[in-house]
């Protein structure tokens, strides 16, 4: 697969970056400097129902998606090693 570096995922480090003055939490973080990626994670999760039992993941890959204008096939390699992986799905 692609390589890939574990990100830190704290939601209560993360929840005031959804902080919002009329909805339940908002779609963007406060900070721009914080961990997008993990933030990104926590947000799905938020919408993830409770009885839910299983799985899941988040593979943050918007930014190394293309070079010079071309794609670069990044994420395909990582997502079919993870679905292949032993005791992933």
């Amino acid at each position: 697969g692609d390589l890939a570096f574990p990100m830190l995922y704290a939601p209560e480090l993360l929840r005031s970056e959804f902080a919002s003055r009329v909805a339940d939490m908002k779609n963007s973080v406060a900070n721009r400097n914080n961990a997008q990626a993990s933030c990104a994670g926590h947000f799905i999760e938020s919408h993830i129902d409770e009885a839910y039992d299983g799985d899941w993941v988040h593979v943050d890959m918007a930014g190394p998606d293309s070079k010079d204008e071309r794609a670069t096939g990044y994420g395909v390699a990582l997502v079919l090693g993870l679905l292949g992986a032993p005791g992933f799905c």
